[in-house]
């Protein structure tokens, strides 16, 4: 098989996986929450929707964006599970349709190693940035004072 066939395969199938595991949810679901911190499920699918154009715009075209505040409010603007179902679907044919144009070199490269370089690229004094954490988020430091975590040492790795 190509990589081509591979990765449209794969879309299918954890396409197909998705609906199936999430087929007992309805409208009414839409606003369940599991805990007041967490996002709705008509949010969690919606993140899901916009992590696959993420991941595409960044892998195809080295268009990472970084500003994961704004990500996090275009999942929150979600309300209706079937609006996010829809984005799920769209997000998906999206990603079909880039693969079909997509050459098998383009399919080759590691993902792993694309977000690597675009990382050094954004940020090329991370490593040795006493200042960094892997706090991502406004609502990950509040989750974390509300842990009663006031400092996060740096991991020395990075």
């Amino acid at each position: 098989m190509s990589h081509k066939s591979d990765a449209l395969y794969e879309i299918q199938t954890t396409r197909h996986f998705f609906h199936r595991s999430t087929r007992c949810l309805d409208e009414g679901d839409s606003g369940f929450r599991a805990t007041p911190e967490t996002m709705t499920v008509a949010q969690q699918v919606a993140h899901t929707a916009l992590t696959i154009d993420w991941l595409r715009d960044g892998m195809f075209d080295d268009n990472w964006d970084m500003d994961f505040e704004k990500g996090a409010a275009a999942a929150n603007a979600f309300t209706s599970l079937a609006a996010a179902r829809a984005e799920l679907e769209a997000a998906g044919s999206r990603l079909e349709a880039r693969v079909e144009v997509a050459s098998e070199e383009e399919l080759a490269k590691p993902l792993a190693e694309a977000i690597a370089a675009a990382m050094k690229r954004l940020y090329p004094t991370l490593a040795h940035n006493p200042d960094y954490s892997s706090i991502v988020s406004p609502r990950h430091h509040a989750r974390l004072q509300r842990a009663g975590v006031d400092r996060v040492e740096p991991c020395g790795e990075c």
